[in-house]
């Protein structure tokens, strides 16, 4: 526990509501480094929600978010630093270029001389050939390998990632595990909304059940078969 506190990401009590509507209270779970947390749930569960409240694009009606002891509010600038959050949304320009895109990404992320791990990825990502191609020409699968990229470079330590896979073929998902176990062994933490098994073969995963939120017991440290 006191190494969540001083090093990692605490929710206690967290309740969500959106136009009038409760989508869910009593959330609580830690992740400390090397930890990811699986959030699982039907659509309409609260999934997507409970990541922006994370990382502070919503207010919680009731609870607290903790980030290395510190309370954390909208546009922390002190949390937005250790922050990658990927959402439905990709975020990227589609006027500029793949590599313009990835280069003010490096340059928000404060990273410099990070062109040899940039070229790296995106041949690993498959994406090397549409490096000078605007973005607005590549296919939903590649924004999202795209942005997958982008969270990669960044470097930062907490990732926030909504449903990450979506839109990747067989091997863009064996490089996101890949990507994601790396991160882990770092003493990275992520917390990750998706369908997939992601403790299967990779990190040992935390799932977080939201179709049963009010459950005190529904933080499952071994929910693997």
């Amino acid at each position: 526990m006191a190494e969540v506190l001083g090093n990692g990401l605490s929710v206690r009590d967290l309740e969500c509501t959106r136009a009038g509507r409760r989508v869910f209270s009593g959330v609580s779970f830690d992740v400390a480094p090397g930890d990811v947390v699986q959030v699982r749930g039907a659509n309409g569960s609260g999934k997507s929600s409970l990541l922006r409240l994370l990382c502070g694009l919503l207010q919680p009606s009731r609870g607290e978010v903790q980030w290395c002891g510190q309370r954390i509010g909208a546009r922390d600038a002190g949390f937005e630093d250790d922050v990658a959050y990927m959402g439905h949304a990709d975020g990227l320009s589609g006027d500029l270029s793949v590599l313009e895109n990835l280069h003010f990404c490096l340059h928000v992320a404060g990273r410099v001389g990070a062109e040899v791990e940039l070229a790296e990825v995106l041949h690993d990502l498959r994406l090397a050939h549409r490096a000078h191609e605007h973005v607005r020409q590549l296919s939903q699968g590649q924004r999202r390998r795209l942005n997958l990229a982008r969270v990669v470079l960044s470097r930062r330590r907490l990732w926030l990632l909504d449903e990450p896979c979506a839109g990747l073929d067989a091997q863009g998902e064996q490089h996101f595990d890949a990507y994601l176990a790396e991160h882990l062994r770092q003493g990275g933490l992520a917390v990750v909304t998706t369908h997939r098994d992601i403790g299967r073969d990779g990190p040992c995963a935390q799932a977080l059940e939201m179709d049963s939120f009010n459950d005190a017991d529904s933080l499952d440290s071994d929910h693997r078969p």
